[in-house]
């Protein structure tokens, strides 16, 4: 039973503040405890979309005591959510303001609806992988979140020169990739960067991870499909002494020659589908497939 709620949004539009509204409207009538994100609640007593706002509770971390964890957005701001989910097993649900929306699966035109069936417990969860990134160097980068439920990308900074990334799975050198950088995806990321980049659409519990290279020189050298359980260690080299390492939407700077590690967490993330939702179903909405008029 739903007892406690937490709500997060990256950013405030005048568009979504009849969503959110609808959103806080079905969890009073429901008695929910309802809290919020507290840089979201900045913005919103701003902008003043809701009254009374000082009759909810704010948080900077989570804990377990949380049910459900709501998200006002697209599907960047649920990358952005993993950070206060992390390893409580806290479910995600998306609520999709944003456009494509692969992630963030409630469509705002039924809000009242999807609520309230997850309320029920009409609902099924998705768990999803992620990946860890460690780094050879003494200063940490990454913060106190060294993971990514899309995926990790490695990219040239401030150079129209491309890098060179020398890859090994397990300690066994697979290739050097002479490109503009390379990806390391997840399947729940397999319909982003990677995607956009030539690589494959995995389904979510394929247990894998993909690694694309982005516009390589050498032109047989194509994305890759690998069991999720090799430790993937890169080492990037260039005219440059920086690259960028991105981790979902979070950027960093490296240093040349640093060894970077990546790795199965060992931890998922929770995603709240409704019960007539699929994978499939989202893929063919969202991709258009079966739309052409030829078929």
């Amino acid at each position: 039973m739903v007892k406690s709620v937490a709500i997060f949004g990256q950013s405030f539009y005048p568009e979504t503040e009849k969503y959110l509204i609808q959103l806080l409207e079905v969890l009073e009538k429901n008695q929910i405890d309802i809290t919020i994100e507290e840089d979201y609640y900045r913005m919103l007593v701003e902008e003043k979309p809701v009254r009374n706002l000082e009759k909810y509770s704010t948080f900077e971390t989570l804990d377990k005591s949380v049910d459900l964890f709501f998200t006002i957005g697209g599907d960047g701001t649920i990358l952005s959510a993993t950070k206060f989910v992390k390893n409580l097993d806290i479910p995600i649900v998306g609520i999709n303001t944003g456009r494509l929306g692969f992630l963030a699966t409630i469509h705002k035109d039924e809000i009242k609806k999807s609520i309230e069936e997850i309320l029920s417990g009409n609902y099924k969860v998705s768990e999803r992988s992620l990946l860890e990134v460690n780094l050879e160097t003494k200063e940490k980068i990454l913060g106190n979140f060294p993971f990514a439920l899309n995926d990790v990308a490695i990219s040239r900074k401030e150079t129209t020169s491309m890098i060179t990334i020398e890859t090994w799975l397990n300690g066994e050198f697979l290739n050097s990739y002479w490109s503009d950088g390379i990806i390391i995806s997840t399947p729940t990321g397999s319909t982003g960067y990677s995607l956009s980049c030539g690589g494959p659409i995995v389904t979510p519990q394929t247990k894998s991870f993909i690694i694309t290279p982005i516009a390589p020189h050498n032109l047989n050298a194509r994305p890759l499909i690998i069991q999720d359980d090799l430790e993937i260690k890169l080492k990037i080299s260039g005219r440059e002494d920086q690259y960028l390492i991105s981790l979902d939407s979070r950027l960093a700077s490296l240093e040349k020659n640093t060894i970077v590690r990546i790795k199965k967490a060992d931890f998922k993330i929770k995603l709240v589908w409704l019960e007539n939702d699929s994978f499939i179903t989202t893929l063919r909405k969202k991709l258009l497939w079966g739309q052409d008029k030829r078929n």
